[in-house]
């Protein structure tokens, strides 16, 4: 099968799907915004033997190298749009591309996520990039840079998880929260370097009451393992948190960045691709 057949066969996975002024097939995509929103754009990348292995289904794969691109979407307070993914595999891979696209597709139906277009190359080793553009009220999207002394730190599940499960993108939380949080981040690279990104960005500190693990889990995994891909988020003093988050610390006056909990410091040491 040569590209243009393999271009097509994808063409043809997407059929019925409304909302683009042009999609698959020409030299860009068109998409039309709507009045009085703020558009948002977010990248990820998916690479073999870093994010996955060899042995892992390729179903699983298309569907999570998307879902982590929407759960940036997710963080601040976004509705999905559309989606383009450059996939570049070794030769003979055909069936191999037809499974990832069709765990990234029906990801993308769920969410109702466009596939718009993208790019297919050669390469020794799998390697995608999943761009993903979404919306947001023009002026409303959560950012990292707002949280306040006295606001409270919150995440919307157990942390700890392992590196292979599936991903849930917590949109339809991030949708809830416009208006109400002064920041958002999803747990991608772990605990402690994502709260302290926010802390950064917001020039303040934060005191941690609690980690709350799911089950199996150690601390030192939640703080620092990454690839929760929950929501960690700030709510000011009174403001009610949406069901089934959790409330694990406060923000407080102190050093941009600084964490305490147990009565020291915690070190910024998430996942680092150049660590």
């Amino acid at each position: 099968m040569n590209e243009l057949a393999l271009i097509d066969r994808i063409r043809r996975m997407t059929r019925g799907q409304r909302g683009l002024v042009l999609g698959i097939g020409d030299d860009c995509a068109i998409y039309r915004p709507r009045a009085n929103e703020d558009l948002l754009f977010t990248t990820d990348q998916t690479i073999e033997d870093v994010h996955f292995l060899s042995s892992h289904a390729p179903r699983a794969v298309g569907e999570r190298s998307l879902a982590r691109s929407l759960s940036d979407i997710a963080a601040m307070g976004g509705i999905p749009r559309f989606c383009l993914v450059t996939l570049a595999v070794p030769a003979n891979y055909e069936k191999w591309i037809d499974a990832f696209y069709r765990g990234l597709i029906g990801l993308a139906k769920r969410t109702k996520t466009l596939l718009a277009g993208g790019d297919l190359a050669h390469s020794k080793k799998i390697h995608c990039d999943v761009i993903v553009c979404g919306s947001v009220q023009r002026g409303k999207a959560l950012r990292r840079d707002g949280a306040r002394p006295g606001d409270r730190v919150y995440v919307s599940g157990a942390l700890g998880k392992s590196w292979t499960r599936r991903i849930v993108p917590r949109l339809a939380l991030g949708q809830k929260l416009v208006g109400r949080a002064t920041s958002c981040i999803d747990l991608s690279d772990g605990l402690s370097l994502d709260l302290h990104r926010v802390c950064l960005a917001s020039h303040v500190a934060a005191d941690l009451d609690r980690i709350p693990l799911t089950r199996g889990a150690t601390i030192e995994r939640a703080l620092n393992g990454g690839e929760d891909y929950e929501l960690l988020f700030t709510l000011p003093r009174g403001k009610t948190a949406p069901r089934g988050t959790l409330q694990i610390g406060t923000i407080v006056v102190g050093a941009p960045g600084e964490i305490r909990f147990e009565g020291r410091t915690l070190q910024p040491l998430g996942y680092d691709h150049f660590r």
